[in-house]
């Protein structure tokens, strides 16, 4: 397996993009629901994944949020049908989609021993490609994800956050000891962390919203030279552009190739409610097709 840089790069120069397809299931908005939880999404999903493969439309990422699928279980009840559908799904993926990165998006981060086992959840458990991590608790909890078992992984270090609570803390001033006496907006201190970091591991990336294209701005042209890989959130129902943050990435001198653009409910479930419409396998590859277009590499 090469490492996490390179598998982006890779996926990027095949599929043509640098788009991310989130799977951010809604069990009870899907066409047809039989009431059979894991039947259901396995059906979905299959009849979107044929689809995307016989008109020749493959993202360069895929991201699970596994709280959607984790939300479907019923543990004290003996029931795992959400965890069993992710993991169908997963298995999908990786026939009809070789070599796409897959990366889960469980934002992570614990004192050493428990990010090991975060690491191990994500990688050797659902055996995905990279994973989101909380930066919070500092490197002692980050750097075990990449462990010398993990090292190719990647992991995606939030950064600058799409939702609007975000700023709240990300947007507090602090003096940013890699610049001492420079007061810095907290998000960008964490940017200069995740560069540091980066010289441990090449394979540590940022998770960077488009819904604040300045930031990403000022971030992206922080990393231009760098080679971090950046996941950037916010498109399509939260309200961003992906062809203005293309845009943005490009006038920021950043590698294109190293970001994935990520569009999650706008690709799988665009109507929002129940019932879902008889149109709807046509309004999700109309939205996955300007995605994959716009993204463009």
């Amino acid at each position: 397996m090469n490492s996490y840089k390179e598998m982006l790069k890779e996926s990027a120069q095949r599929t043509g993009n640098c788009a991310c397809m989130g799977l951010d299931i809604q069990w009870d908005v899907l066409p047809g629901r039989t009431g059979d939880i894991c039947t259901d999404i396995e059906r979905f999903y299959e009849t979107l994944f044929n689809e995307m493969v016989k008109r020749n439309l493959s993202p360069a990422a895929f991201k699970p949020n596994i709280g959607y699928y984790h939300a479907l279980d019923n543990p004290r009840e003996g029931s795992f049908d959400g965890s069993i559908a992710l993991a169908k799904t997963l298995k999908m993926v990786e026939q009809l989609f070789e070599n796409i990165p897959v990366i889960l998006d469980s934002k992570r981060g614990d004192i050493a021993r428990s990010s090991i086992n975060y690491a191990h959840e994500a990688f050797d458990i659902w055996k995905t490609n990279a994973v989101t991590v909380s930066p919070y608790m500092g490197s002692d909890s980050v750097l075990p994800f990449l462990d010398e078992e993990h090292a190719r992984y990647g992991i995606y270090v939030l950064n600058r956050t799409s939702n609007p609570g975000g700023k709240d803390l990300q947007q507090l001033v602090v003096v940013d000891e890699v610049d001492e006496k420079e007061l810095y907006p907290l998000y960008l201190a964490v940017a200069h962390t995740i560069a540091r970091w980066s010289q441990v591991n090449g394979n540590i990336g940022a998770v960077v919203g488009a819904t604040h294209p300045d930031e990403l701005a000022e971030i992206a042209h922080y990393f231009s030279s760098k080679e971090i890989p950046l996941l950037i959130p916010g498109v399509g129902s939260q309200g961003a552009s992906a062809k203005e943050t293309v845009v943005v990435l490009r006038d920021s001198q950043y590698p294109v190739e190293l970001a994935r653009i990520n569009s999650s409910s706008a690709l799988t479930h665009p109507w929002k409610k129940a019932p879902a419409p008889a149109a709807w396998l046509d309004m999700c590859i109309s939205n996955i097709e300007n995605l994959l277009e716009e993204t463009s590499v």
